[in-house]
């Protein structure tokens, strides 16, 4: 039996409650609205990076469309699919500029809630102050950071129409890039007949960025600690 196959026949845990797993969220929209779902799914999109619940599963949930169009389960092309996802992103992202630009620091500095966390919200500005313009494509691919840049980049002042040309390719990369690699993937039996094996992977690989930054953080800490002890010796 190959690794893959007995992954797949383990019963896997699911990653939270119902309503973060894309698998439950598309059926459910599928079986209420057939093709119209996506309209949903968009919705879902633009609450994750527009409004402040980084929580949602936004990777997965753009890689389960993909996939569920590869497999027929979703009746649409492609193209159509994959440019809702990419202007749901698109769209989201503008919303968050939109909160951070008029609502201004008190975004940044309100107390911690279920919603927000002061610590997310210090992950995002040394994010952005590391790779400048950047961080806004870059940040599509790291989860919870992803959420706060567009709200980062509104509260900095940035010109609108220089934040919407980064955030426009940022859209199309995440947005339609990650639906269509679901849709390619699909295409492969292992994959299609192993959706929550691929869906795990999805959110691992989403999270590396996450992983590497802290490691480098404890690195970083310890090699300041040890030159502290040496200047104290």
């Amino acid at each position: 039996m190959t690794f893959a196959a007995a992954l797949a026949a383990m019963p896997l845990p699911t990653l939270g409650p119902d309503w973060l797993d894309p698998d439950f969220l598309i059926n459910g929209f599928l079986d209420r609205w057939g093709p119209w779902a996506v309209f949903a799914i968009c919705m879902v999109i633009i609450i994750e990076t527009g409004l402040l619940f980084p929580f949602l599963p936004g990777d997965s949930l753009l890689f389960t469309v993909g996939l569920f169009v590869g497999t027929g389960a979703i009746d649409l092309p492609i193209w159509v699919a994959a440019l809702a996802m990419g202007a749901a992103a698109f769209v989201g992202d503008q919303i968050g500029f939109g909160i951070g630009h008029f609502a201004g620091p008190r975004i940044f500095r309100r107390p911690n809630s279920r919603l927000f966390k002061q610590e997310y919200a210090d992950q995002t500005e040394k994010f952005f102050d590391k790779y400048g313009p950047r961080a806004i494509i870059l940040a599509r691919f790291v989860p919870f950071v992803r959420t706060y840049i567009p709200v980062a980049a509104g509260v900095g002042r940035m010109g609108w129409a220089h934040f919407a040309r980064y955030n426009l390719i940022g859209a199309l990369l995440w947005g339609v890039g990650v639906t269509l690699l679901g849709y390619w993937l699909g295409g492969f039996p292992i994959v299609a007949d192993n959706i929550e094996v691929a869906l795990i992977l999805v959110v691992f690989v989403s999270l590396l960025p996450i992983i590497f930054e802290a490691i480098k953080h404890r690195v970083e800490v310890r090699r300041a600690a040890a030159v502290i002890v040496e200047e104290l010796d």
